[in-house]
């Protein structure tokens, strides 16, 4: 059974910064994609960065330049960098994996409250 535990969440005032971490664990290939969403009340859940297994990063507009999306494949570990965040970057985010032959599968999500 595949296991994605996030952390780092936690409340965090405009313009500071946070880390999240999410390790894999359990049976798993190889993970082809890495990547962290985020889902506000009233809104749909949105992508805000991945990673592929070479390296190539994909950023939501709303946080590039801002948010740095690293993974280590040694580990099975993706993490995601916050700086000068913004009230409007309150969400829950979810780390999110696409594991080779086997498919997607979702943390539980770590909430991130940012107060201005």
């Amino acid at each position: 059974q595949v296991q994605l535990v996030e952390s780092g969440g936690g409340l965090v005032q405009a313009g500071g910064s946070l880390s999240l971490a999410c390790a894999v664990s359990g049976s798993i290939g190889s993970i082809n994609v890495m990547g962290w969403y985020r889902h506000t009340p009233g809104k749909q859940r949105e992508l805000v960065a991945s990673i592929t297994s070479g390296g190539s990063t994909n950023y939501a507009d709303s946080v590039k330049g801002r948010f740095t999306i690293s993974r280590d494949n040694a580990k099975n570990t993706v993490n995601l960098q916050m700086n000068s965040l913004k009230p409007e970057d309150t969400a829950v985010y979810y780390c999110n994996v696409r594991v080779v032959s086997m498919g997607v599968y979702w943390g539980k999500g770590t909430l991130v409250p940012v107060s201005s």
